[in-house]
């Protein structure tokens, strides 16, 4: 695939990029209405959206953050500026995603990783709260780096 096939895909919503974007609204439903992944697979499966991206890699990091949103939680609180209970839900749905790759999914490179939760960070959070994500998943970068 040429580098400009990449891009094109990259800000499509196609592939990874796509089911990180479809994982965010995801993860803020669950977190304000509880939904099961079952529930939140079967509403995802619905839309349009779910056609073009990398359905098992939405699948898999869907279920697997929902498994551990507790211990993702508790791993990102010594780099909070806030009580985690403070951080806006779209926010912490990218931070979960950000942090569980980081951690989790070796196959992807960092740079990426970094890169995909700004870019989601501009397209669903607050002004300026791309900057936020940066610096905290840097420091999750940072720490797992040394540990």
């Amino acid at each position: 695939m040429t580098q400009s096939e990449e891009k094109e895909k990259r800000f499509s919503g196609k592939g990874r990029t796509g089911s990180r974007e479809l994982l965010v609204q995801a993860l803020y439903q669950y977190q304000l209405n509880a939904d099961d992944f079952k529930s939140l697979l079967k509403q995802a499966k619905i839309l349009k959206e779910y056609k073009r991206i990398d359905k098992e890699y939405f699948q898999f990091l869907l279920e697997n953050i929902m498994k551990n949103t507790n211990q993702l939680s508790d791993y990102l609180i010594p780099f909070l500026d806030r009580k985690i209970k403070q951080i806006d839900p779209i926010e912490m749905g990218i931070l979960w995603i950000g942090s569980y790759e980081i951690l989790y999914c070796e196959d992807v490179p960092k740079t990426v990783i970094m890169n995909e939760a700004i870019e989601l960070a501009k397209t669903f959070g607050a002004d300026g709260s791309f900057q936020y994500i940066n610096a905290i998943l840097d420091a999750v970068t940072k720490d797992k780096v040394k540990s």
